[in-house]
């Protein structure tokens, strides 16, 4: 195993950072081998089969093209769970964690109707599902190949939510329809803001996930305000995951629409990067 490791360092030095790159070794030898830390620790000695090691010089290559590590083994882990990951959605952020924690630290009823907007992975949705029991959790994305991979993980994970497919720019489906919670991570990053984003997002990533205009980049706050404005209970929650440098804009926009006790947050690293706000 120790000439293993030192390939893995060797092949890797000089594109990633050394912290990244021991995340990475840890992940590879879970995954092919499915040894915890400590497990790997105790079989630093292990001899490593030729087939094995043909497995991991075919992971350290596409690595070495930028290839996210979750999108090469197609899993990830979120908020305590194991999910399905594949380039028809984005890789669950640290960040969105916290926005998850908000949520379901946030006094709710027992059985709350929430709605997570732009699902992707399902991975908002069934981390509120797997804490809140009770609750009603459903989830809306636009894309059918990311409802797909959503259903699957709301499956694995023994959790019962309902996916829909649905365009926020055209909820007529949903008229009628009454949440005490709704939730979203929506596209906010700007086509201007590309030239700051790593190659393993911008080439492997959906886009439609990620982006919007620097024209109206706040195009789909505006459409889920005016959205929760008419399907929240009174007193009911609006939950977003924003772009740092757009919080201003954004608060103003939710008053705009009607909504009050509007509350930023920052993550872990200080930046703004959620916010709640109340019918």
């Amino acid at each position: 195993m120790k000439s293993t490791i030192q390939y893995i360092e060797k092949e890797l030095a000089g594109l990633y950072p050394p912290a990244e790159i021991e995340g990475f070794k840890r992940i590879i030898f879970e995954t092919v081998f499915g040894w915890s830390f400590t497990e790997q620790v105790l079989k630093e000695q292990e001899t490593i089969l030729p087939v094995d090691f043909e497995r991991i010089k075919s992971v350290i290559f596409r690595l070495k093209n930028s290839e996210p590590i979750q999108y090469i083994f197609g899993e990830t882990e979120f908020f305590g769970l194991k999910l399905k990951v594949n380039s028809s959605v984005l890789i669950p952020r640290p960040e969105t964690e916290e926005l998850v924690e908000w949520v379901v630290k946030t006094e709710l009823s027992e059985n709350c109707k929430v709605l997570d907007i732009g699902t992707g992975s399902g991975c908002i949705a069934i981390a509120i599902k797997s804490h809140l029991k009770n609750a009603d959790v459903s989830g809306i994305d636009i894309s059918v190949e990311a409802l797909e991979t959503a259903r699957m993980n709301a499956i694995e994970n023994g959790l019962e939510i309902n996916f829909y497919s649905a365009d926020i720019f055209n909820m007529k489906n949903f008229e009628g329809e009454k949440f005490d919670v709704i939730v979203s991570n929506p596209p906010y990053i700007r086509e201007s803001e590309k030239v700051l984003m790593h190659s393993n997002v911008l080439n492997y990533e959906p886009e439609i996930a990620l982006f919007v205009s620097d024209n109206d980049p706040l195009k789909y706050y505006r459409a889920i305000a005016i959205f929760a404005k008419r399907n929240l209970h009174e007193n009911g929650k609006l939950f977003f995951e924003i772009n740092e440098n757009l919080g201003s804009e954004i608060i103003t926009l939710v008053k705009q629409h009607g909504f009050h006790s509007v509350d930023i947050r920052n993550d872990l690293s200080g930046k703004n990067r959620m916010l709640r706000c109340r019918k």
